[in-house]
């Protein structure tokens, strides 16, 4: 069902399109729309009627099965995930979007939610050598089902040519790898095709980090999703060398090297379309070299400020700092915090023909058309500073610093802020006051950042709810009572919980994850007790005097509105 970009509306042939609209399910204008999108935008017809608000997935679902006289089914009334593992057909169920639900003597149940698509039929029937029985089901439905066993529909180049069986591997364990490296240096080696098979799957499921780990008996692969990390495979042992040499090669490290921590950086094609890159750090553990994958997927970031979470006044105090001609904004939190999706949120709005928009960081994770990024290399002497210096004699409107590490590219960013210049910068620190005290503790003067700071917020990531599978959080819990006294405001009657198994649409009952953010304008009141040396405890009272949420009271904000769980409140904050 995916065409050629090439191909025009008017040649478009969609029997999906044409049955609705001879049907009068949807008007000629209509059709005319949704072909467009398909044309356009490479989409499935289903996908293609819901983005247009034609019909819904459900009202799909239901002309559907009227016109051909069928029930419409419930994927999760069959053991799909069992008749999925036993066929094996990843690339044929993402292709064609459809799903096979269980296998009836020679009767093959596939889901479909296009019964028009015989192309899917026909070539489940010549792979299986078995009888198609299509079951109409709703679209929505059926692509979180894909999704929660195979993640997004990536159009790789190399499909069912990427599979290796885990006999291959084993095989390989039994032969020591300095008997053979040539295997290694090719892309059609069984090495090659896997660590290619675990990169697209980490793509596919939006992983932000793959971690290879080497032990005495076992070898393990596991993916970082939503912050968390997740067993992936378990490949034999004996491959260990073979996976981290391969890693090597592909990242231009030293293969001979292998006591020592090692850095560098792949990119890989995975279609005609799609690359990834991806930062490789390699380290000398007990059994092994131990190899985590950075996924750098600047393309599936969304750098929409109104889907990151802050409240209206958070954002109008974000806009207004950003609106200024001058002035430092810091974003502070952990590793893993989003501040890099913030900081890029807020360029992306400054990003005008008439800025000239510099940014220093370490590495480049987002590419940005139309702002000068430099990527910071310590092994030349290219860093923070030095790059701050250069971009300061490039007639600069906004500079980004990826990251204050010390008091020399402190002081730069300050002076910048000082004279006319819009900063953008981050610090590695619990809360909004603790980054002003700390840039004091660095040797910062107070009264410089009392002039120079407009904005800092302190964030941190929690996964979101799914919405589908939620489920109520009993109001007599005795965490949330006891909460309650500490925050007046916690509704305990709209808290919920995610469910324990989830749904199709989820994992585990969570989707996606939303920021918590403590967001500090730097008002006169403020300013002055920065410039006095106030402790981070008095500007913190100072802080929420003046309205501002701290972290926590944001948290109960996401909690009341029923976005996040207790729990998952409870790991990314200290409540």
């Amino acid at each position: 069902m995916y065409k050629d970009s090439l191909v025009t509306a008017e040649t478009l042939d969609s029997g999906l399109i044409n049955l609705l609209l001879h049907n009068s399910a949807i008007s000629q204008e209509q059709s005319s729309h949704v072909l467009d999108t398909m044309t356009l935008d490479g989409r499935a017809a289903p996908d293609a009627l819901i983005a247009n608000q034609v019909l819904s997935s459900d009202a799909l679902a239901r002309t559907l099965g009227d016109y051909f006289k069928e029930p419409v089914g419930n994927i999760t009334d069959y053991p799909y995930m069992t008749t999925c593992e036993q066929l094996d057909k990843r690339s044929l169920c993402l292709n064609h979007s459809v799903l096979p639900l269980k296998i009836v003597d020679s009767m093959l149940y596939l889901a479909v939610s296009d019964p028009t698509d015989l192309d899917a039929q026909d070539e489940f029937r010549f792979a299986t050598g078995l009888m198609i029985r299509p079951i109409i089901v709703d679209h929505l439905q059926l692509k979180g089902a894909l999704r929660k066993l195979y993640g997004k529909n990536i159009e790789a180049s190399c499909k069912d040519t990427l599979s290796v069986s885990n006999s291959e591997l084993e095989e390989l364990a039994d032969f020591d790898i300095s008997e053979s490296t040539d295997d290694l240096m090719t892309d059609e080696a069984p090495v090659s095709r896997y660590i290619q098979q675990v990169i697209l799957d980490a793509v596919r499921k939006q992983a932000s980090d793959v971690h290879f780990e080497p032990f005495e008996q076992s070898y393990r692969i596991r993916f970082r999703l939503d912050g968390i990390l997740q067993l992936h495979s378990s490949p034999p042992a004996g491959v260990s060398r073979r996976l981290s040499t391969r890693l090597k090669i592909l990242a231009k490290l030293n293969i001979a090297e292998r006591r020592l921590p090692q850095d560098g950086r792949i990119k890989l094609n995975i279609s005609d379309s799609k690359s990834v890159d991806m930062r490789v750090s390699t380290l000398p553990t007990l059994w092994g070299e131990k190899v985590v994958l950075r996924i750098l997927d600047g393309g599936s970031v969304a750098l929409d400020i109104d889907s990151l979470g802050y409240n209206e006044k958070q954002k109008a105090d974000y806009l207004h700092a950003l609106d200024r001609p001058q002035g430092m904004i810091l974003i502070t939190g952990p590793t893993g915090s989003g501040k890099t999706v913030s900081l890029y949120t807020g360029l992306k709005y400054l990003n005008t023909a008439e800025r000239n928009i510099a940014t220093a960081e370490d590495p480049v994770e987002i590419n940005l058309p139309g702002i000068n990024q430099v990527n910071i290399n310590n092994d030349i002497g290219l860093d923070f500073a030095k790059a701050l210096r250069a971009f300061l004699r490039q007639d600069p409107d906004v500079v980004m610093v990826g990251e204050i590490r010390d008091l020399e590219t402190a002081e730069i960013g300050i002076k910048a802020a000082q004279t006319g210049h819009l900063v953008l910068s981050t610090l590695h620190t619990n809360s909004a006051a603790e980054s002003i005290t700390r840039l004091a503790n660095m040797g910062v003067a107070p009264y410089n950042l009392a002039a120079s700071l407009s904005l800092v917020i302190a964030q941190r990531l929690a996964r979101r709810l799914c919405k589908h599978c939620k489920e109520p959080h009993p109001a007599d819990d005795n965490q949330l009572i006891a909460l309650q006294k500490h925050y007046p405001s916690l509704r305990t009657e709209s808290i919920y919980k995610a469910a324990p198994e989830g749904c199709d649409h989820c994992n585990h009952g969570y989707i996606g994850r939303v920021g918590i953010y403590e967001v500090v304008p730097i008002s006169t009141e403020l300013a002055e007790a920065i410039g006095q040396g106030a402790s981070a405890s008095r500007l913190q009272n100072i802080s929420s005097a003046s309205g501002a949420l701290t972290l926590q009271e944001s948290g109960i904000e996401k909690l009341n509105e029923g976005i996040v769980s207790l729990t998952e409140l409870q790991r990314v904050i200290s409540l």
